[in-house]
């Protein structure tokens, strides 16, 4: 593979599109400092994808781009294309194919960088990948520029070993063992993932276990603890049918005693109510005497307020006066003092205006001299002005003519020369013969263009509908998910409450069951399923109906007649579904916080709530008979009673649970329909993504298939076009060429002889001007001290005339000042002579007689509040003495009432405690029942130790295990079972991660020993390769590659050379010229091992005498038959060894332009030139 031409267009200097065809192994390139040479090496590094500016001369990447010149703006892209001929077919892969390859990079102001494979745009590490291990690269060994020779020989042994690499081949190795590590990261960070998953997964499976053990342990003692219950409550049973009849006996009693007291309440009432008619007309009297009497005192206030206004007016007119005549007085004096200053103020203003007028008239004057005299200056600087420009104008004529012929003279030879040049390659050049293969390829193309773009839509479309669909897919397995944990738990809650309700209402015996169910009762509703309980009140409710809440609902309780007498053992409540009528509910009854049948009325009437005990409390005297308070936790207080404590067993909670299970029943359904939903829409969702997936890859490899297709006809189009349309365009160029140069060479000899005109005279214009200058120089001077005289007097009269035009405005405002404040006292003056009248006036009024009929009706209106304050008087003790009595009859009434009710309130306590009592015996028999067992059936097996303490004791101690067990999952079983099951997934997952994590370990070792053999291997030949080349180079000495570590994957690579009769030790002693002679030998060592394509030197034999360039070139033309060299040189005798010379020139500034010669067509001419004048 060999560098067949770069083509570059606002490269640099290169602005114009310029191609650099290499025609021989053996191309220097050759020109004048800053011309522009060594551009064409940057722009091979460019395009292989240097990034950074600094190895690209340069700050940033946009300085590549032409940035203009003086007759040329600046361009808004740069871009270089390298055309490499692959017909050995270096390149393998999918490029072997091609015996031409274009790599093309562009960028713009923007700085965005593009590339380009083939025409087809691709990747930089496309780019990089296509030149692996040829030895080419933005920094390879191939590309010898300035400076580089010395970082080569000096640099670090670690930088010396990528060159080594390079050569070896194993670049590609090491990026294939940096993804292989970069694979390994992630592995090691997925099993880094998932043991944490395993080990979450180990605690909640250790925890579920635990929760399994648990819930076993909880069975056993929820047995043993349903034993102890029943005959605890058995013995509790016999004690409190004991209780009950010596309640029976107290109730009576207490009755007798309630009535008797209600007797006495019924005569107080009546006596009371009578005098409480009198005390009504005695208060309306009363009211009536009070009212006069109020009257009277608010007349009296409202004289005493008529006489106190009257004596204050006349003392406020004398004190008015007096200050009337005081400001009269004080106004005159200030009025006089003011009309004498502004006598004065204008006096001094009178003579200060005609001071001014003289002071402008003088800065007027003073003012018009500094102009004339800025006249004559601005007159002389026109004068010296035109004869600056007159007198630099024929220097500068001369110089512009003298540098212009010369360079006209210069391009006057160029051009005839390129002329000749030009004329002998037209003969040459022959147009191609046009074929149809062109018109078929073409067709071909744009069809395939079409197809390759709906193809590449296609795939890009599905490709995105993938993505989209599968994010939603995650998002709705992630939901999916959660919902499910979410129906574990509430599922697991419910299991729990159904097992603790079930548990509650099992206490019906078989017998009873089987009874109830003859009479076709079973199937009847119970009370505690109809009811609806305010949260908060649950457990107020469970302690107000007790056993009751397991009542039956029935339409009529009569039906019980015909089998009561067949009832078995056990408690049977039944309640008729009907309403109860009631007068009036109060406010605070327990039925407000309970929604059920009507028929509660008449248990939870007489039932009162209230927000706690010291509540209940203090509030027991309003309790009527019968009733009681009761707390939101269930504690019951009446008149003189108090009941605490739950309902004893399952039985306890039973209505917030139902409550519970109610809303979780429903929760339940509508969390079982999403998740039936989710599940449902993540298979849709899967089929759908999978369908997408196959469209989308039959998309891409339709898509690929068309692009090879495509590249591969665009490819024999691009080199068919370009065959036709370089010899098209090169006849057409030469032509053009040829008609520029004539025109060109006319031209130069027109303005050859106008310019040599134009230098004449000049010439003689510069000797005339010297005179005129020094007479220009003086008049400047006179100007400049008459100026600045003029200048200094209009200063001094313009700051008079300030200083008297500020005398002016403060005396103008001064004067101003004084006849607003004459005005101002004028003003007041006479205010004060009409308000001192107006006092005057009204002072002479007399009101000493309506001050004298005032005081006569205050002492009239004195005697009539003395007699109203007697009658109020008698009023009110007429009204004490009713009041008086209806207290002491309220007092006996009360007195009774309250005998009363703590009678009553003591016969309601113990009717209830009777009722409770009776209620705790039925309780305890249904509980019985419901456990499956009857009362006899459990006191004939009771054991004879058996006490309710000690069995007491025994509950506590089973329930404090039961307590110590904590929250039971009752699901956890089949929990342990998934999780388990899950857990036996991530192991057999961690497993095959392990497996591949070993089997990219093993990749690395083989990739690492693959790496030491060829790094060792290419080691050693280049060292040998060193230790031909460097006694070539220099005549004699040695040199040779050290390792400085034993690691073959990491050592450096350390250089030597001993020169002919030299033994330094270090690299660092040889000069200049050594050093670069040394690296062109290690150089070309390593071309020998694995020749680059071609290799391209930037002046390196510049550091080099001519006896040391001569072994240089005879080694590089040795090497140009397997190497392509392309040099750049200022060297004659390198210039020799050419086989084609190819010059830069910059003839318009700032714009690089190539002059090719064939050396061998070049002297095969000259030969037959000197045949012919032979």
């Amino acid at each position: 593979m060999r560098l067949k031409a770069i083509k570059l267009s606002g490269f640099k200097s290169f602005v114009d599109p310029t191609t650099v065809a290499f025609a021989t192994n053996m191309t220097g390139i050759v020109g004048p400092n800053g011309c522009g040479k060594s551009n064409t090496i940057d722009a091979v590094r460019w395009v292989m994808g240097e990034s950074s500016a600094k190895y690209l001369r340069g700050d940033a990447m946009t300085d590549v781009i032409f940035n203009g010149s003086s007759e040329r703006k600046p361009v808004g892209k740069a871009s270089v294309e390298l055309i490499f001929d692959n017909t050995d077919q270096t390149l393998r892969g999918e490029y072997a194919g091609y015996n031409e390859i274009s790599v093309r990079r562009q960028v713009t102001r923007d700085a965005q960088s593009l590339y380009f494979l083939n025409g087809v745009k691709c990747r930089r590490k496309d780019i990089t990948d296509l030149f692996l291990g040829t030895g080419l690269g933005p920094r390879s060994y191939a590309i010898i520029e300035q400076g580089m020779i010395s970082r080569l020989i000096e640099a670090k042994p670690e930088e010396l070993r990528v060159y080594v690499e390079e050569a070896a081949g194993i670049s590609r190795y090491k990026d294939r063992r940096r993804e292989t590590e970069n694979r390994m990261r992630r592995t090691v960070e997925n099993l880094e993932r998932l043991q944490d998953i395993r080990e979450e997964l180990d605690r909640q499976l250790a925890h579920l276990q635990r929760q399994a053990e648990a819930a076993e342990r909880y069975k056993s003692l929820k047995a043993d603890e349903r034993q102890k219950k029943a005959q605890l409550q058995a013995l509790r049973w016999q004690q409190l049918d004991a209780d009950y009849h010596q309640k029976e006996v107290v109730i009576a009693r207490l009755q007798a005693g309630t009535e008797e007291q209600n007797a006495h309440i019924r005569a107080a009432e009546s006596y009371i109510e009578q005098a409480r008619l009198t005390l009504s007309d005695q208060q309306d009297t009363f009211q009536q005497t009070q009212a006069r009497f109020y009257e009277i005192g608010a007349g009296i206030a409202r004289q005493e307020q008529k006489i106190e206004h009257q004596s204050r007016l006349s003392l406020e007119l004398d004190r008015n006066l007096a200050e009337a005549e005081q400001a009269l007085r004080e106004g005159s004096v200030a009025l006089e003092s003011d009309q004498r200053q502004l006598e004065q103020v204008d006096e001094e203003l009178l003579l200060q205006d005609e001071e001014t007028l003289v002071l402008e008239e003088t800065a007027e004057e003073q003012r018009i001299l500094v102009e004339e005299a800025e006249q004559r200056q601005r007159h002389w600087q026109d004068e010296w002005q035109q004869f600056a420009q007159n007198a630099g104008e024929p220097a500068r004529r001369a110089d512009v003519a003298q540098a212009r012929m010369n360079g006209l003279q210069q391009q006057l030879g160029r051009l005839q020369q390129q002329q000749l040049r030009q004329r002998d390659e037209l003969a040459t050049v022959t147009a191609p013969a046009e074929d149809d293969e062109g018109e078929l390829l073409q067709e071909e193309l744009a069809e395939l263009e079409l197809q390759v773009e709906e193809y590449q839509q296609r795939a890009e479309e599905q490709r995105q509908q993938v993505e989209e669909n599968r994010l939603r897919l995650d998002d709705k397995r992630r939901d999916l998910e959660l919902q499910r944990q979410k129906l574990q738990q509430m599922q697991a809650r419910k299991t729990t409450l159904e097992a603790l309700q079930a548990a509650a209402r099992s206490q019906d015996s078989d017998a009873m069951q089987h009874w109830l169910e003859s009479r076709q009762l079973a199937r009847k509703i119970r009370l505690s399923s109809q009811l609806h309980v305010r949260t908060g009140w649950e457990t107020a409710v469970e302690q107000a109906l007790g056993i009751r809440l397991q009542a039956l609902i029935v339409d009529d309780i009569g039906i019980a007649r015909q089998w009561l007498h067949e009832l078995p053992a056990g408690v049977l409540t039944l309640r008729e579904n009907r309403p109860v009528p009631v007068r009036d509910i109060p406010a605070d009854s327990l039925l407000h916080q309970v929604q059920g049948p009507a028929s509660l009325v008449s248990w939870l009437l007489p039932v009162r709530c209230c927000g706690g005990l010291d509540e209940a409390l203090a509030r027991r005297s309003e309790l009527q008979p019968g009733q009681y308070w009761i707390t939101p936790d269930g504690i019951c207080v009446g008149g003189d009673w108090l009941q605490a404590g739950q309902m004893a067993g399952a039985a306890g909670g039973l209505l917030a649970r139902q409550q519970e299970l109610e809303a979780l029943a429903g929760e339940l359904d509508e969390l079982e329909m999403d998740v039936e939903d989710l599940e449902a829409d993540l298979e849709a969702g899967r089929l759908r993504l999978h369908s997408l997936e196959q469209q989308r890859d039959q998309s891409q490899r339709e898509w690929q298939h068309q692009s090879q297709q495509l590249l591969s006809v665009r490819t024999r189009w691009s080199a068919l076009q370009a065959k036709a349309e370089q010899h098209q365009q090169r006849r057409q160029r030469l032509q053009q060429d040829l008609q520029e140069s004539e025109q060109q060479q006319h031209e130069i000899r027109e303005e050859l002889a106008m310019l040599q005109l134009e230098w004449q005279e000049a010439t003689e214009a510069m000797s005339e001007l010297g005179e005129q200058r020094q007479q220009l120089q003086q008049q400047r001077d006179e100007c400049q001290l008459a100026l600045d005289a003029a200048r200094q007097r209009a200063r001094q009269a313009n700051d008079q005339l300030h200083q008297a035009q500020l005398r002016v405005r403060d005396l103008r405002g001064r004067q101003q000042g004084l006849q607003a404040a004459i005005s101002r006292l004028q003003q007041q003056h006479e205010r004060l002579l009409e308000r001192r009248e107006q006092l005057l006036a009204t002072r002479e009024q007399d009101h000493s007689a309506d001050l004298a009929l005032l005081k006569e009706e205050l002492q009239e209106l004195l005697l009539q509040r003395q007699d109203a304050e007697g009658l109020m008087q008698a009023a009110r003790q007429q009204l004490e003495a009713t009041e008086e009595q209806i207290r002491g009859q309220e007092q006996i009434r009360q007195q009774a009432a309250a005998e009363a009710q703590q009678l009553a309130t003591r016969l309601e306590a113990v009717r209830m405690e009777c009722q409770a009592l009776d209620i705790r015996r039925q309780a305890l028999v249904e509980q019985l029942q419901e456990e499956q067992l009857t009362l006899r059936e459990v006191l004939d097996n009771m054991p004879e130790e058996a006490t309710p303490e000690l069995w007491q004791e025994e509950l506590e101690r089973i329930g404090e295990k039961i307590r110590r067990l904590g929250n039971i999952n009752l699901a956890a079983i089949d929990e342990y079972r998934i999780q388990g099951e899950r857990k036996e997934y991530l192991d057999a997952q961690h497993q095959d991660l392990q497996t591949a994590l070993l089997t990219l370990e093993g990749a690395i070792q083989k990739i690492d020993r693959e790496t030491r053999t060829r790094f060792q291997d290419t080691f050693d030949r280049i060292n040998a390769g060193l230790a031909d080349l460097f006694p070539k180079v220099f005549g004699g000495g040695q040199a040779w590659l050290d390792l400085v570590d034993d690691d073959l994957l990491t050592t450096g690579v350390a250089i030597m050379a001993r020169p002919p009769g030299k033994k330094n030790s270090t690299i660092h002693l040889l000069s200049g010229g050594e050093k670069a002679l040394t690296a062109i030998a290690l150089v070309f060592s390593i071309f020998q091992l694995n020749p680059a394509p071609f290799c391209m030197l930037d002046e390196v034999d510049a550091p080099l005498d001519d006896a040391n360039v001569g072994r240089y070139a005879r080694l590089v033309k040795a090497m140009s038959e397997k190497v392509q060299f392309i040099y750049i040189t200022h060297n004659k005798i390198a210039m020799e060894m050419a086989d084609q010379l190819m010059g830069v020139t910059m003839q318009e500034p700032g714009v690089s332009r190539l002059v090719s010669v064939d050396i061998e067509e070049a002297a095969e001419m000259i030969g037959n030139q000197v045949y012919s004048v032979e």
